[in-house]
């Protein structure tokens, strides 16, 4: 969908034709490389058991070219391929592809926006994750395995209004989880459930967010659980939750394996 078209790229609008992107082998490349992440990541969803037939997606974001790689909408991920993704800038609108990109594209977008540490958004119809989003309860933290990942309760967003709904829907539901995570110390958790909806996910790339969203599936199923041997269980205490996440994820972590430079 190249031609005489203004594309966002980069930060600034201008001139972008096939020839010149083609031309461009770092970027070219970089992006071959983002539609094989975003594919796998996508597929890593099935393997895991988190989506039925075309339900969910997972995008992916090269900050640099300011350009999204996403699912296209509704095709079946046993016969997705790496050229099946879709690409457009942070308007939405479509830079290369064939193929219509995923409705919830314009969600993708707000979130990108939102997160500039972002490299990744994945979405799920999974079971449990989704159960806690259709009864619009957040997602307690009643143990360690929870901690190790969401630095506090998975939250879930308020009902979109009528209006919402009616008018850019896609558009402001990423608003619409946005502004819960305008409160302080809230960027910890990177995932959200949107009530009536179905979670969404986001981590330092495609591969990354897919991760969290099996991770979310299982905090929620084992929430889930908890509940149903005892309703009145308690969140562990803040000490607990903080010593289990920090030692993870805070500035002196000590979690797995120094990494070589």
């Amino acid at each position: 969908m190249f031609g005489s078209e203004n594309v966002y790229r980069g930060g600034k609008t201008g001139h972008f034709c096939l020839a010149d992107w083609r031309s461009n082998t770092s970027s070219f490349m970089l992006l071959e490389s983002l539609r094989e992440e975003v594919l796998d990541a996508n597929l890593e969803l099935v393997r895991r058991g988190l989506v039925l037939y075309t339900f969910g997606n997972v995008s992916g974001i090269s900050r640099p070219d300011g350009l999204i790689a996403i699912k296209p909408s509704g095709v079946p991920y046993e016969s997705m391929k790496a050229q099946d993704i879709v690409i457009s800038d942070l308007d939405g609108r479509v830079v290369e592809g064939a193929l219509r990109p995923s409705s919830d594209l314009a969600t993708h977008v707000e979130l990108y926006k939102r997160f500039p540490g972002a490299g990744g958004v994945a979405h799920t119809h999974s079971e449990f994750a989704t159960a806690w989003a259709q009864a619009r309860r957040p997602i307690p933290c009643f143990g360690t395995t929870h901690a190790d990942y969401f630095h506090g309760p998975v939250p879930v967003t308020p009902d979109l209004t009528p209006e919402e709904i009616s008018g850019d829907y896609e558009k402001n539901t990423g608003l619409a989880i946005c502004r819960l995570f305008d409160t302080p110390g809230t960027d910890d958790t990177q995932a959200v459930l949107v009530a009536g909806h179905a979670p969404f996910c986001w981590g330092s790339s495609a591969s990354d967010a897919s991760h969290t969203a099996v991770i979310l599936e299982s905090v929620a199923r084992m929430a889930y659980y908890t509940l149903g041997i005892a309703e009145q269980t308690s969140p562990i205490s803040r000490a607990l939750h903080d010593k289990h996440y920090l030692r993870k994820h805070g500035k002196n972590a000590y979690y797995g394996q120094v990494q070589s430079k």
